[in-house]
């Protein structure tokens, strides 16, 4: 589940950079590029900062069409005044708002981040689940969030699609999904192991790098093997 805002991003890429008529890669490029991602981003973790589970997703559904730098500001003071998922399922809605609201779309996360806490209460006996199909019946929790939260938790062998897997998927030819759960298919069945690593080295290579503008292609170690490099060169 993506969305609406994410669909929109993704067919604007689709639509600007005419992605499904990239070359594909080849097994053997496919390879390498796992090789190169594993080797340059061994042990890549999250950037979000969060000390439990609890945290973790509330910090991943807030990192929705927002940086983790911004999450990572915003985060403390509302950690430190709902602590606990009873906490947050009582809290004040104007205030949770206003806790939040330097964070894109806060209105709704803010109703979302409250439900989500009750829902765990009613639900799960005050215990977050962590199993995909679970964690989806959650108020703001899609796959991504689902995926995202499960890798980060219990490195769970599995792909999560954000915008920059989105996007440096298509750039490398692994990709002609019009869509981040078709990505995320597709990027299973190509990588097939190393998924949560795959994911994370992703999200970085895509935040750092390969960038939606001005990437730096001049010295990148995926140069080789990028389908697309001419046509994103400003």
């Amino acid at each position: 589940m993506i969305c609406k805002h994410n669909l929109s991003y993704f067919k604007e890429l689709n639509i600007k950079f005419g992605m499904n008529k990239i070359k594909s890669t080849t097994p053997e490029e496919i390879e390498e590029i796992k090789s190169i991602l594993l080797r340059e981003y061994p042990n890549s973790v999250t950037e979000l900062k969060y000390k439990n589970l609890y945290q973790l997703l509330i910090s991943v559904i807030l990192s929705a069409q927002c940086t983790d730098k911004r999450v990572n500001v915003i985060t403390p003071p509302l950690f430190k005044k709902y602590p606990t998922v009873v906490d947050l399922a009582n809290a004040n809605l104007d205030d949770v708002k206003e806790l939040i609201k330097s964070c894109s779309y806060f209105n709704n996360k803010a109703k979302n981040l409250i439900k989500m806490a009750q829902q765990v209460i009613d639900n799960f006996n005050s215990k977050i689940p962590l199993n995909q199909k679970d964690l989806m019946s959650l108020a703001g929790v899609g796959q991504k969030t689902a995926n995202v939260v499960m890798i980060e938790y219990l490195r769970e062998d599995i792909m999560a699609v954000d915008t920059h897997v989105f996007r440096v998927s298509h750039r490398l030819g692994l990709s002609s999904a019009k869509s981040a759960t078709k990505t995320e298919e597709e990027l299973t069945k190509k990588f097939k192991t190393n998924l949560h690593q795959l994911h994370q080295a992703m999200v970085l290579f895509g935040r750092y790098r390969c960038r939606a503008i001005n990437p730096k292609c001049d010295d990148c170690f995926l140069a080789h093997l990028c389908k697309s490099k001419d046509r994103f060169k400003v």
